[in-house]
């Protein structure tokens, strides 16, 4: 581990202050350690992460009771622990709270999530300096214990869980091809065994399983693409069917008395509901600071919404700047966001979650002008803080950039990854680091031949240039081709995805849309990572794609270095996870005759389009609804012909006019007009 003796390092104004961040780790860290019903499906990898945070929870319970300053290094760990944790906490959450059954479908994806945030753990570990850290020898042995476990760690994937899935495919492999007729022939008491084996025993648990599985349709309908849509489908199909075979008439009557008391038991007794417990609750319920269900949502000056317990004590901490975005706050005013409080309202009655207002929305007049007595007198404290802090980062990201200029390669590493992680919590420090003088470092980085080094160079360039004003300074420093080369043979493909991803924010000015599409090898290199990356690298080439194309003189580039027929594969690919963006990358490069002509070719789209204006997401629908306007214009009789003859395109469309977006009901209407005109010529009209 890397020991450093640097002055102590406060917090700064876009890092979490020392004690919250601690406060934070350790509230989040014994939520994690106090859960109880373990998932049936990845039991494994939940209980040994629970006992790894367990663990961890042991070091931060210590360091806040020793009250001592924190070295630079050891806030940089825990901020990158805090962002692993609270991954850790979604990701176990998932696994207790999701359908079980595509659980148990996706079984190797989620093992490799839990594989990688150990990784992560262990990674964040390496710069914990624990020589530095008043802590007790038992502690400081179980987390030495804890990082050579994590190092070591290697991706488990269940056997048992793993014959269940592949029994569970063979079941549904030869379920469809039989006829409706012959379904009686499933083997039911290996199917029934199986759904037991994941905890479906009664009546009760298949209807839950059931609209567990419809959630995760809709989840899925803009990134799985029809494939997974239709195999969650079948998978619903199948776990009804199962339970009109399995329970009797009797015993599916019980199942609305078990709700009906399982409602009332909820209603009158919220003391048994916790956070951790509650129904899958949607994205835009959670406070973005503390991920759990907001109680009284607010809105602060730059737009976004906070549960106001939390962003009161964000601002009350001393903190001037929204914690999504890291835009200054021009006024520190908490606006009651009552639309969506309805919503919350409305989805807590319907789940039977009781809700218990924030303390702070139901405070007096009298408190509230204390706690702004106290924020007036606290002012002061608050601006020499931020200053400190500021002076602090400061010090640091010098520190470390002498550290790369004339280190060894493992010191080299090391100040890279520091400088990587400092860079991902927020403007100032974005702002403070290329000041310092790092990124022309980090780009002569980016040639070296340690994987390490040029991964850490890559992804701090990645951090930095989220600052608008260092995307500039990223590009004066001649960044490109060295980004260019590691997209294209970069010694990790982490390294080669956040290439891709640099490319992308890199794009978002106008006049670098030019350079990086007049450089050769860029787009090509986008299109080759789009065939070979995980499915984080697939999304990172589509969006850069997307916003090289905006610019008119780079969509013949894309099309021509083979990007359609890629995209159009990858809307039939369950893996891929990437199907808006690649419609919306398709959507673009119909604006020109090269992209149309290339599109038209493909025969398969047509019907695909057709499925996606149906199971699509609203975004997908839209530019489906596009694509089909734009092949059928101009020549594109055949593609109408295709249209016309295939059964579900016009109720589809149909559809699509009453329930679609607005930008989506017109294109709808038009398409209609034109396949009517077209259908006019030789038989009746349609619509």
């Amino acid at each position: 581990m890397m020991d450093m003796a640097l002055p102590p390092f406060m917090g700064s104004s876009s890092l979490l202050p020392t004690g919250t961040l601690l406060e934070s780790l350790i509230h989040t860290s014994h939520e994690i350690s106090s859960m109880e019903n373990l998932p049936s499906v990845q039991m494994r990898n939940v209980s040994t992460m629970i006992r790894r945070i367990k663990l961890l929870y042991s070091l931060l319970d210590e360091i806040q009771e020793t009250k001592c300053p924190l070295p630079p290094s050891s806030i940089l760990c825990l901020t990158e622990l805090f962002s692993v944790i609270r991954r850790v906490k979604l990701l176990i959450q998932g696994c207790k709270d999701g359908s079980s059954l595509w659980g148990l479908m996706q079984i190797d994806l989620v093992s490799n999530q839990f594989y990688v945030l150990v990784k992560e753990m262990g990674r964040a570990l390496d710069i914990l300096p624990l020589s530095l850290l008043n802590i007790t020898t038992d502690v400081r042995e179980q987390v030495e214990l804890l990082h050579r476990q994590a190092k070591r760690a290697e991706l488990f994937v269940d056997a048992k869980e793993l014959q269940r899935r592949d029994d569970l495919l063979e079941i549904m492999t030869s379920n469809n091809e039989k006829n409706s007729k012959n379904k009686g022939f499933i083997d039911m008491g290996r199917l029934k065994e199986i759904l037991s084996s994941i905890g479906l025993t009664s009546p009760l648990d298949y209807e839950e399983e059931i609209s567990k599985l419809e959630a995760e349709a809709q989840k899925q309908a803009g990134t799985g693409g029809l494939i997974v849509v239709s195999n969650i489908n079948n998978l619903i199909s199948l776990v009804s069917f199962s339970k009109s075979i399995i329970f009797t008439s009797g015993e599916n009557e019980k199942i609305k008395e078990d709700i009906k008391q399982r409602s009332t038991l909820n209603r009158y007794d919220p003391s048994l509901i916790s956070q951790s417990v509650l129904p899958n609750i949607p994205d835009e319920f959670r406070c973005p600071i503390s991920l759990d269900l907001m109680r009284d949502p607010v809105i602060v000056a730059s737009g976004h919404t906070y549960d106001r317990n939390s962003i009161a004590q964000w601002i009350n901490s001393g903190h001037h700047t929204c914690p999504k975005s890291g835009q200054r706050l021009i006024h520190m005013a908490l606006i009651p966001n009552y639309t969506l409080k309805s919503l919350l309202h409305q989805w807590c009655q319907d789940n039977n979650v009781p809700l218990v207002e924030s303390a702070s929305s139901s405070s007096t007049d009298l408190e509230r002008s204390n706690n702004k007595g106290k924020l007036c007198e606290n002012a002061i404290d608050h601006i020499s803080a931020m200053k400190a802090a500021a002076d602090a980062v400061k010090m640091t990201a010098e520190f470390l950039v002498g550290k790369l200029a004339m280190g060894s390669p493992e010191i080299q590493s090391q100040a890279a990854y520091e400088l990587r992680l400092l860079a991902k919590t927020g403007m100032d420090n974005r702002r403070i680091i290329a000041e310092a003088g790092a990124i022309p470092f980090l780009v002569t980085l980016l040639s070296s031949h340690d994987p390490r080094i040029q991964e850490n160079a890559v992804t701090a360039l990645l951090n930095l240039s989220i600052f608008d004003n260092n995307k500039i300074l990223i590009m004066a420093a001649g960044a490109i081709d060295s980004i260019i080369e590691v997209l294209q043979s970069g010694k990790t493909m982490e390294a080669r995805e956040n290439a891709a991803a640099t490319i992308f924010s890199l794009s978002m000015i106008d006049d670098c849309k030019v350079m990086i599409g007049g450089r050769p090898r860029a787009i090509p290199a986008l299109v080759g990572l789009l065939r070979e990356g995980t499915t984080a690298g697939k999304k990172d080439a589509a969006t850069a794609l997307f916003n090289l194309a905006v610019y008119n003189a780079n969509k013949a580039s894309v099309v021509v270095a083979g990007a359609v027929p890629l995209l159009i594969e990858l809307l039939m690919d369950d893996k891929a996870g990437i199907t808006d963006d690649a419609l919306a990358v398709l959507a673009l490069l119909l604006g020109c005759r090269e992209g149309l002509e290339e599109i038209r070719k493909c025969r398969v789209l047509v019907p695909l389009l057709i499925d996606l204006l149906r199971f699509g997401s609203a975004k997908g629908k839209e530019n489906s609804i596009t694509l089909l306007l734009g092949l059928c214009k101009d020549g594109g009789e055949e593609v109408a012909r295709r249209l016309l003859i295939n059964p579900r395109s016009i109720p589809s469309l149909q559809s699509l006019t009453t329930d679609g977006s607005l930008k989506a009901r017109r294109k709808a209407d038009a398409l209609l007009r034109l396949l009517n005109r077209c259908c006019s010529q030789s038989h009746n009209p349609v619509g």
